[in-house]
């Protein structure tokens, strides 16, 4: 008798049992959690086999909710680390962006490695280098400059930033917000000490303390301020970062020791960000892709994203060469011009700086400096051209004013060496800050003379100002809006022009920043 051998109806049973083998494999297959296990396992797979040698397997981005970083997450093709990334596809290596809203946490995540970049902003920098400073600090490329993604709110009969004296302003300390403050406030004569600073933990709360009506106005971020607008009767925006265009600028900070561990891998990622800014800035169709990408990744709405995008400049390769100071043409606001005031403007203020390092001990160029990418998309961005001035502008209220005493030898219009180093230093930094505003100079004179030949010497004063702006300092001549009011607008109290003091008071340049 014959062993082993199968009947028919085995056979038949097998056959049964592997084509049922075969439909069961195959429906598990179409199940959705298998497959993307699957496409985890392939996928670490080819992460093995892709990632170049020396190179990180996952660069972490610590960010925040903002529109700034959209460059780099759209080249991502999203927040987590995928391989449908470009950083992936093109440099082998993923990028997975970590959203991290609370101040300290973010500083923490960067501390203990959680993290290998964590956002900054140049303008708030120097009050946290000396707490960073165990692990070396670097900038290593901007991201973007703040273009209305930061406000101040004002109640009804707030008007212009002289009506905020004594006035209660909410505003998160040491943070971009109160930067702004102090900016806005200097370029109309005054500090946070002529108002009453209420300290809340973020923006959100100064716009919450807004909306409860425990405060006159706040620093806020958008899209509160039109929130604010909106729940409050009668209240406006008073000034936003669409007009003080150069004071809040996004950075990226990475350790020294992390720096030179993964040097062209940084490179590397700073080039595919620049290349993801370069398609957004010029594509609006590419904004709503990254407003997508950030609304799944900012749990917001899609709107509130793009709106998000659009209240920033991002920051090209050649804005970065600019901020970096590698262009010696530009006379824009670099880095270490923002750097070093905030520094000294924190420190008036009573936040200790005295442990922040100078800019060239916090700053890598070697990103920005070794990367090549031509193109008029990669190119820095243009002053704004202003519409020739005319009459209406001359009366149009201004935003703030501030009062700067300009010695002239009597009788004469030119300026001196004092004269232009007084300019410098108390309002070349306000209008390159507030590049968007128009600039209205108005020469004054006292009651000395006639009043005729006091208005036209008053005027070629204050024209004389303004040249020396446009000559020096590159900026635009339709910018300017020059008067010359003679003896006709004393100083309040001094009027008559009683004595020596008022006489030299009333011998004034006024500096109007005035929204176009």
């Amino acid at each position: 008798m014959a062993k082993g051998r199968l009947t028919p109806f085995s056979k038949i049973l097998i056959v049964v049992l592997i084509i049922g083998g075969l439909y069961f494999l195959l429906n598990k297959l179409r199940d959705p959690a298998v497959k993307d296990k699957i496409e985890e396992v392939t996928s670490s797979d080819k992460k093995d086999t892709k990632t170049k040698e020396g190179y990180k397997d996952v660069i972490n981005v610590g960010v925040v909710t903002w529109g700034g970083y959209a460059g780099g997450q759209y080249f991502n093709e999203g927040f987590k680390a995928n391989t449908e990334s470009r950083f992936y596809k093109d440099y082998g290596f993923k990028v997975n962006f970590e959203v991290i809203d609370d101040f300290d946490a973010s500083r923490d995540a960067f501390k203990n490695g959680s993290i290998d970049l964590m956002w900054a902003t140049i303008d708030a920098f120097p009050t946290e280098v000396e707490g960073l400073s165990q692990y070396q600090p670097q900038v290593v490329f901007q991201a973007d400059w703040s273009r209305g993604g930061d406000a101040i709110v004002a109640r009804r009969g707030i008007s212009k930033v002289s009506d905020l004296r004594g006035k209660k302003i909410a505003v998160a300390p040491m943070t971009p917000s109160h930067s702004f403050l102090i900016w806005l406030l200097e370029a109309s004569d005054m500090s946070t000490k002529d108002v009453q600073i209420i300290e809340v933990p973020s923006a959100i709360d100064a716009a919450d303390a807004f909306k409860s009506n425990t405060v006159d106005a706040a620093v806020v971020w958008s899209p509160d301020d039109a929130d604010c607008v909106s729940k409050v009767a009668g209240s406006r925006v008073l000034e936003s970062t669409k007009n003080a265009t150069h004071i809040i600028a996004d950075v990226f900070v990475a350790k020294k020791e992390f720096i030179e561990t993964h040097k062209e891998q940084l490179r590397n990622l700073y080039e595919g960000w620049m290349i993801g800014t370069s398609e957004l800035n010029s594509s609006d169709s590419n904004k709503r892709k990254a407003a997508k990408i950030l609304a799944e990744g900012l749990s917001q709405p899609e709107d509130f994203c793009y709106d998000a995008i659009n209240n920033v400049r991002l920051a090209t390769h050649g804005d970065n060469k600019d901020f970096f100071g590698l262009n010696p043409s530009y006379s824009g606001v670099t880095g270490e011009d923002l750097y070093n005031k905030m520094k000294v403007k924190y420190n008036n203020l009573g936040y200790s700086t005295a442990g922040a390092k100078s800019w060239r001990l916090l700053s890598t160029k070697d990103l920005v400096s070794k990367t090549s990418l031509s193109g008029n998309t990669h190119n820095a961005e243009k002053q704004k051209q202003f519409t020739a001035v005319d009459k209406t502008l001359e009366k149009k209220e201004s935003l703030s004013s501030k009062k700067v005493s300009i010695g002239f030898r009597t009788g004469e219009f030119q300026l001196d060496e004092n004269s232009k180093q007084l300019i410098d230093l108390q309002f070349t930094p306000i209008a390159k800050a507030f590049a968007n505003a128009r600039i209205r100079i108005e020469g004054n004179t006292d009651n000395v003379g006639s009043r005729g030949p006091n208005v036209i010497l008053s005027k070629k004063r204050a024209q004389s100002v303004a040249n020396y702006l446009i000559n020096q300092h590159n900026m635009p001549t339709n910018r300017f809006i020059i008067l010359g009011n003679g003896p006709d607008k004393p100083v309040p109290g001094c009027e008559r022009n009683q004595n020596a003091d008022c006489k030299s008071k009333n011998r004034r340049t006024d500096f109007e920043l005035v929204v176009d």
